[in-house]
């Protein structure tokens, strides 16, 4: 940019002026479709900009975040960006099965989970990513490193092995890079991250980012009820007759407390 370090994205489309061979200056960001961001109370961060699918990539083993999930699905639905869950590691068999049985609920929910093994063939992921540009999100260790480099062998991404003592990955990527995958397709690697923060999506948007919260949004005794504790809550009332997960209401009361 001139004069400033800041502003530009990964995934941005800009008119840039050339200075001399290989080098130049950004004069203009092109307006952005969709804005992929993290924050906390006191900054944000945006990870991409113009992506059209979030592919969240949760692994067998180590463990993953099913709050993860839930921030990542908010954020999807708050910017219209499509979704997408890959389970990594199936090979592992008994992880996998109990890996499957917690992402049942989102299947449910209409989400594609898609089972896959990096380490053997990711072609079933590969029409996926047909006319998208998508950003592999997620935790460290679940394997996106290995994911993309499977798809794309050029962007020789770094990997490392998992700590078993902490049920955790380590971080191998360290700054989000745009891959094309094919004429009309590109990926998005970002690096792994254990928390998504919300905090730029205002408090009464929140729910809108629960899917199976949207027939009972509007139908609530308040005009401005938070789906708490208010009673003649429809969300709530819903949540109590089984339409609709309790462990859902509660991910999102966590994110709005």
């Amino acid at each position: 940019m001139r004069g400033k370090k800041g502003g530009v994205a990964c995934g941005d489309w800009v008119e840039y002026q050339l200075t001399a061979t290989g080098q130049g200056v950004i004069e203009t960001i092109q307006t952005r479709t969709s804005k992929l961001y993290r924050s906390d109370a006191f900054k944000e961060k945006i990870i991409a900009a113009n992506v059209t699918q979030i592919i969240i990539v949760v692994a067998a083993t180590p463990s993953f975040s099913e709050e993860l999930i839930n921030r990542c699905l908010v954020a999807a639905e708050n910017e219209n960006i499509g979704m997408l869950i890959v389970l990594n590691k199936v090979d592992l068999v008994e992880p996998a099965q109990a890996a499957m049985s917690t992402l049942s609920l989102y299947r449910e929910l209409g989400y594609t989970v898609l089972p896959l093994s990096a380490l053997q063939d990711v072609s079933v992921l590969k029409p996926y990513l047909q006319g998208h540009v998508s950003v592999l999100a997620g935790q460290s260790g679940m394997g996106k490193s290995t994911l993309l480099n499977a798809l794309i062998p050029q962007a020789n991404r770094a990997t490392a092995a998992i700590s078993l003592a902490l049920d955790s990955g380590c971080h191998t990527t360290t700054h989000s890079q745009l891959y094309q995958f094919d004429t009309d397709s590109a990926i998005i690697d970002s690096p792994g991250f254990q928390e998504f923060g919300l905090s730029h999506i205002a408090a009464e948007h929140l729910a809108w980012g629960f899917v199976e919260f949207h027939p009972y949004l509007g139908q609530c005794r308040f005009s401005n009820c938070r789906h708490v504790k208010e009673p003649g809550c429809a969300v709530i009332q819903a949540t109590q007759e089984g339409k609709i997960q309790a462990r859902r209401l509660t991910y999102y009361q966590r994110l709005l407390s």
